[in-house]
């Protein structure tokens, strides 16, 4: 069957406080509003049917590659997920920065984002592997990623309650890109489309395809639909336990051409649901491709670094190399934890470590110092321009 289109409502619009004259002139909106989905049968054509078969088996090998570094590998793909979903929204942290952030330090705003879209996919991954992707589930890893905004923190957690919009203007949707449904019907599109979601007769990658676009024009919240949206995605792999130990990082795909990724969600709207399932299958593919290199590298690290060391077999300095890969960003009290060792005595084997290029401090202030595994953060960065690569050619 033919996906429907959205439909849409002319609605009336009452602009809010001092607002500019062109905006102060709208006084109806067009809202568009998604199909009802729960009952929808989905099958792709041939092409798309086996760019779904290629995608979940490479899907499967990443998911069985991790091997005895199952912890870090899943971390390192956890946290490669969280930067690029963070980027496509335009939210982008330093290295340093986002290392600060992520054993409490004071960062930027878009670190400690970085942070806590990192939270909230884990969040909503491992809440799906139980069986059921649920609305609690959905609404705590929104609250998760926004209870620290200094402006969306009163909604984090909750279904909006107002009218909102993408693009256009700020005080207006005068000019918007697209204007999702009215809030009150956000509630019962909602629970539809987790109906669809919890289906077990949907092509696995045509599901989380549907599901996110879907999600998207929904637009539940009042803000971090894209984020939420994503992880939906990774939710719905891992209820079909086609991932289990691993998070595929398909936004690091995605963020290589931002352009493509949000005319095919737009176009969405408009019927065009095999577009989009294919898109999603050749992201998944290439994210995984690309990640299984990323494994490879990080998988070498440890030897290389006990080599330009040169530590013996019992110093403090080996045995925290040997938990680098799980904690790339570490403090001095994590460090002596991890070498057996008063915290007053770990710091030659630190220091030791940044001389040879192992660490690198990334806080130096004398009551807050941390340091990072440059290699192990710099690989999120290398596995996003391998994907570049590979999309530019083709």
């Amino acid at each position: 069957m033919e996906w429907p289109a959205h439909t849409s409502e002319v609605r009336p619009w009452s602009p809010q406080g001092r607002v500019p004259r062109e905006d102060r002139m709208v006084t109806e909106v067009t809202v568009s509003i998604p199909p009802m989905i729960a009952n929808l049968n989905y099958e792709p054509p041939l092409a798309v049917f086996l760019a779904s078969e290629k995608a979940t088996t490479k899907i499967s090998a990443l998911n069985n590659e991790s091997g005895h570094q199952l912890a870090a590998i899943s971390g390192f793909l956890l946290r490669s997920e969280a930067v690029s979903s963070s980027k496509i929204e335009r939210v982008n942290a330093s290295r340093n920065d986002y290392a600060k952030a992520t054993v409490g330090l004071k960062a930027s705003k878009d670190a400690e984002q970085i942070v806590a879209a990192t939270m909230a996919i884990q969040k909503m991954i491992d809440s799906a592997k139980d069986g059921a992707i649920t609305l609690e589930a959905l609404l705590e890893a929104h609250h998760i990623l926004l209870k620290a905004d200094p402006i969306d923190a009163q909604y984090a957690g909750r279904l909006r309650e107002v009218q909102n919009w993408i693009g256009g203007s700020d005080y207006s949707p005068r000019g918007a890109v697209h204007v999702p449904p009215p809030h009150e019907l956000v509630p019962a599109l909602i629970e539809d489309l987790l109906i669809f979601a919890n289906r077990d007769d949907i092509p696995v990658m045509a599901q989380a395809a549907i599901v996110h676009a879907q999600f998207e024009s929904i637009h539940p919240f009042t803000d971090g639909n894209g984020r939420i949206g994503r992880a939906l995605i990774g939710a719905v792999l891992r209820r079909r336990n086609l991932t289990t130990t691993t998070v595929v990082p398909i936004a690091s795909a995605m963020v290589s051409d931002v352009e493509t990724y949000f005319s095919l969600v737009n176009n969405y709207r408009n019927g065009a649901v095999t577009d989009f399932v294919h898109y999603l299958c050749v992201c998944a593919e290439r994210a995984a491709d690309a990640s299984q290199d990323s494994i490879r590298a990080l998988n070498e690290l440890p030897e290389q670094w006990k080599q330009v060391v040169g530590a013996n077999q019992n110093s403090a300095a080996l045995k925290i190399i040997d938990q680098l890969l799980n904690h790339p960003v570490i403090d001095s009290s994590q460090a002596a934890h991890f070498a057996g060792v008063k915290e007053s005595s770990i710091y030659y084997a630190l220091d030791l470590l940044v001389d040879n290029e192992v660490l690198e401090v990334v806080s130096s202030s004398k009551r807050n110092r941390a340091w990072a595994a440059g290699d192990v953060l710099d690989e999120i960065d290398r596995l996003n321009d391998r994907l570049r690569q590979t999309n530019l050619k083709g």
